[in-house]
């Protein structure tokens, strides 16, 4: 016989709190809630990077430099696109460990065909970028057609990929992309003027006002509990002051780089794309239970195909964007630490290993949090060994975070 469910007087006092009203008080009392049951969502990661931000301050102020901010989230956004693909498949409980030879090898092809045989670079990338798109359709086939696990072609993916890599590149070797051209300008020089990044940071705070309050709207529709319009506006507020500001502090120095917003861009929406579609709601049900999507209707294998396709292609478009911002293509091009950094980013952002849960917010707050670390060592002279050993550790701690929350949820769910 089950034993009886208790629940204490302060549990019954949240709830009837949270049920009576939708001010700040109800608020905080359901964010509490969520946090008891392990629905931690990206708070771990924010309050790690808050952590980092001061130890490395406190070790070298330099840190916190504006110049030193822009050349975190410069180089953060070509494998911070990678990893935006990585979230794609950890949302469905697989893995691609080959998208840093992907990423290798589409530049290269990118690269011969503008270089060595003369293609427009418009056209060079395009074909780039079609090497990631046949690869996702050859893993969407190994996996749906003949139940190979991700885990196996991927692993040979990353082999293959880096000999196809050498054999696109040839006896050259290293390949410099030509100087000047829009792509390199774009990747490395382009910056937004101060001008027009208020201006951004304005349509964001309408744009973060008008989603909330519609969303007020629609579960007031549905009659459901809602946040209090005043709250909406404190929000709306904060996130376009604190935009504000660090916008104003980073154009100290550059300010915002193209490659940034354009990385920024492709998180909002991916994060549109998979909270407000149907495909959407169809990927997180498919990772949260494959057998029940499959008999609720859902095309389970159109979902792992548009997975699959939409990780290699964004690691071709990482992939390509790298490329430009070192001016070359090499045979190291994806093959060191890329795929290392790109997983361990997805999964330190909170996205979480079996499936289901997670954002794509997770791909730029994790990346964020390893550039900043490598960024800070080697700003306060340590060696790159520890470097491995440190970011190994913060990965370790990101799973061990993710179990822990996993298990509280099943337990509240069983409560």
């Amino acid at each position: 016989m089950a034993e009886p469910v208790t629940t204490t007087s302060s549990d019954r006092l949240d709830e009837r709190l949270i049920a009576q009203g939708s001010g700040p008080a109800a608020m905080l009392l359901g964010f509490w809630s969520r946090l008891k049951g392990g629905d931690l969502g990206s708070l771990p990661v924010v309050f790690g990077l808050v952590a980092i931000s001061v130890v490395f301050y406190l070790k070298e102020p330099i840190f916190l430099s504006s110049r030193n901010l822009v050349t975190i989230t410069q180089f953060a956004a070509p494998i911070g696109i990678i990893s935006l693909g990585i979230v794609l498949v950890l949302l469905l409980g697989e893995i691609d460990l080959s998208v840093g030879s992907v990423s290798g090898a589409s530049a290269a092809v990118m690269a011969v065909q503008v270089v060595n045989n003369g293609l427009p670079l418009i056209l060079g990338i395009l074909a780039g970028v079609l090497v990631g798109v046949a690869v996702g359709l050859v893993y969407a086939f190994l996996y749906t057609k003949l139940g190979v696990p991700s885990f196996v072609f991927s692993l040979a993916g990353l082999l293959a990929f880096q000999g196809v890599l050498l054999y696109v590149l040839g006896t050259d070797g290293t390949i410099n992309l030509p100087a000047g051209s829009w792509l390199l300008e774009f990747a490395r020089f382009k910056f937004l003027t101060g001008a027009a990044s208020y201006v951004l940071v304005a349509l964001i705070g309408l744009a973060f006002l008008a989603a909330q309050l519609w969303g007020r709207q629609s579960r007031l529709k549905a009659q459901l509990s809602a946040p209090s319009t005043t709250s909406i506006l404190v929000r709306a507020g904060l996130l376009t002051g604190g935009l504000g500001y660090l916008t104003y502090y980073l154009y100290l120095a550059r300010g915002w780089s193209y490659l940034w917003l354009f990385f920024a861009a492709l998180v909002v929406l991916m994060d549109f794309a998979l909270r407000r579609t149907r495909w959407g709601r169809h990927l997180f049900a498919v990772g949260g239970n494959e057998e029940a999507a499959r008999r609720s209707g859902i095309k389970v294998n159109r979902i792992y195909l548009s997975v699959f396709v939409g990780c290699s292609t964004l690691a071709a478009v990482g992939g390509i964007l790298a490329a430009a911002q070192l001016t070359w293509v090499s045979q190291s091009s994806g093959t060191t630490d890329t795929n290392l950094t790109a997983i361990a980013a997805a999964v330190i952002g909170g996205t979480s290993l079996f499936g289901g849960r997670g954002s794509a917010y997770s791909a730029m707050l994790g990346i964020l949090v390893l550039l900043s670390i490598q960024n800070g060592l080697n700003l306060i002279g340590v060696d790159s060994s520890v470097r491995f050993m440190v970011t190994g550790a913060v990965l370790l701690l990101a799973v061990a975070i993710d179990s822990v929350s996993r298990r509280a949820r099943s337990s509240s769910g069983r409560g």
